[in-house]
């Protein structure tokens, strides 16, 4: 696996060769082995072989959005649900807005970047604030401001 026919487009929707990629265990198998290089390039390790990307913006893309309390502190947080399947809490302070207002986050203890889908976005927004002064936009959690960055 030194090359590939394997693209993942901006939804998060894997293709090989132009068929779409639906099996959620291989899937899972690719999430578990995906890797990033030093300069952005994604890349599936299995073994010894070793599979470049063709990435449209992200690997992964957040599926969904819900506001929960922390279950050891009880203190609210954003809690998002993944591409892989997977649930963590978001880290509002790595949340970032690019072109045409399309929404990131780090996610993975930091290692990636996901994309907000549509869906997950509006789910998101309810949560969103405004600040008067500056007309900066911020998330509060726990009376804490977390401010949406420019990407």
């Amino acid at each position: 696996m030194t090359e590939s026919d394997i693209k993942i487009d901006k939804e998060g929707l894997w293709y090989y060769r132009g068929a779409h990629m639906f099996r959620k265990d291989i899937l899972c198998i690719f999430f578990n082995h995906l890797n990033i290089d030093e300069s952005g390039r994604y890349f599936i390790r299995l073994n010894e072989e070793v599979c470049f990307l063709d990435v449209e913006d992200t690997v992964f893309v957040i599926t969904a959005v819900s506001k929960t309390k922390d279950p050891s502190g009880g203190s609210e947080r954003l809690e998002i649900l993944t591409s892989d399947d997977s649930r963590e809490a978001l880290d509002p302070a790595s949340l970032s807005v690019g072109l045409d207002h399309v929404m990131y986050c780090r996610i993975k203890e930091g290692r990636f970047i996901a994309r907000f889908t549509r869906k997950s976005y509006y789910q998101l927004a309810e949560f969103i604030e405004q600040d008067e002064p500056d007309g900066g936009f911020y998330v509060r959690l726990n009376e804490k401001k977390y401010y949406i960055h420019k990407r």
